[in-house]
């Protein structure tokens, strides 16, 4: 079995699937990658099944030595990438040979970047998810961001790759189909449970004004700052469940999207929620970076998710080159 070592963790580096779904009524979030449609994409590069763990990078990328000859793949947003000082590209799987060192640097357009290696990332499952739940301290490697000196171990190579005298063939991305599947800042959303709570006017507002996301953004929220969305009864209901992508206004009247590490109940109105076609935005947004909302109906919402499930497992986002 190959390995991963850690020579610098970068500034929030973690192990992480597509999370575990249904414990919300134990109080367990979802968790897994802030940008699912990066880690899938990057999975089906190196051959591995979409819900394979991989590393989701933050704003900094690390260091990392491979123990052994693997295929690798780096997607969502570029961290200036290089292997042993040769550039490499994202949303194209490449080759690794043994003992080279993959480096990564800042990054120069999202938040979060991926590294999916054939085999996987393999950990211990709890609940059955690979993926970090930093809050929890549980899952992922030790329940904890990545440090100097960890080494992950990588899953048998079932796809194509080269061993021995066999021929590696490189992947990539359509950049025509990837186009469709850019992060937006205008997300689209749908009413929340208490949208009616807010006077017409200020739901209004709430989609005309643009919102600036604040330093205190993480895996368990978006703070956004802007105008004050007035009305809305803000703290004045009980506690019910919310769900991924939520908005809710807080007292003051200022937005807070939900995230992957949310709480799993919460008292604040719901004004909105993001779709889930464009969840995977949120995970690419920077600290001051300026978005706005658009509404539309459930039926819309259904619509883009169904187009955007139908693009991800089509065979002409990936080929060979």
């Amino acid at each position: 079995m190959s390995a991963i070592e850690v020579l610098a963790p970068g500034l929030l580096t973690t192990v992480q699937d597509l999370g575990r779904e249904g414990f919300g009524p134990m109080g367990v979030s979802t968790s897994g990658a802030a940008d699912p449609v990066s880690l899938r994409i990057g999975n089906r590069l190196v051959g591995n099944a979409e819900v394979a763990a991989g590393l989701e990078m933050t704003l900094l990328g690390g260091a990392f030595q491979f123990h052994g000859a693997c295929v690798a793949a780096l997607t969502g947003s570029d961290f200036g990438a290089t292997l042993e000082g040769v550039a490499v590209s994202p949303w194209s799987s490449f080759e690794v040979e043994l003992g080279q060192t993959l480096k990564l640097g800042p990054t120069r357009s999202g938040a979060r970047c991926y590294l999916c290696v054939q085999g996987g990332i393999q950990t211990k499952p709890f609940l059955g998810s690979a993926s970090t739940h930093l809050l929890s301290g549980l899952g992922g490697h030790e329940g904890r961001a990545l440090r100097k000196g960890d080494v992950l171990k990588v899953g048998a190579s079932a796809g194509p790759g080269r061993t021995g005298t066999l021929v590696y063939t490189v992947r990539a991305c359509s950049p025509k189909d990837m186009s469709q599947l850019a992060p937006r800042k205008v997300l689209r959303v749908t009413p929340g449970p208490q949208s009616e709570w807010f006077p017409k006017a200020a739901q209004k507002a709430f989609c005309a004004n643009g919102y600036r996301v604040t330093e205190e953004a993480n895996r368990m929220g978006l703070r956004l700052d802007g105008p004050p969305i007035p009305g809305g009864a803000h703290g004045e209901m009980i506690s019910e469940g919310v769900s991924l992508g939520a908005i809710q206004i807080a007292a003051g009247g200022l937005p807070i999207i939900l995230f992957v590490e949310q709480q799993t109940t919460g008292g604040y109105a719901k004004i909105a929620n993001v779709i889930s076609a464009d969840i995977h935005s949120l995970g690419q947004l920077r600290p001051r970076d300026e978005i706005r909302f658009e509404p539309v109906s459930f039926a819309t919402a259904r619509k883009l998710l169904i187009e955007q499930e139908k693009l991800l497992a089509s065979e002409k986002l990936i080929g060979e080159t």
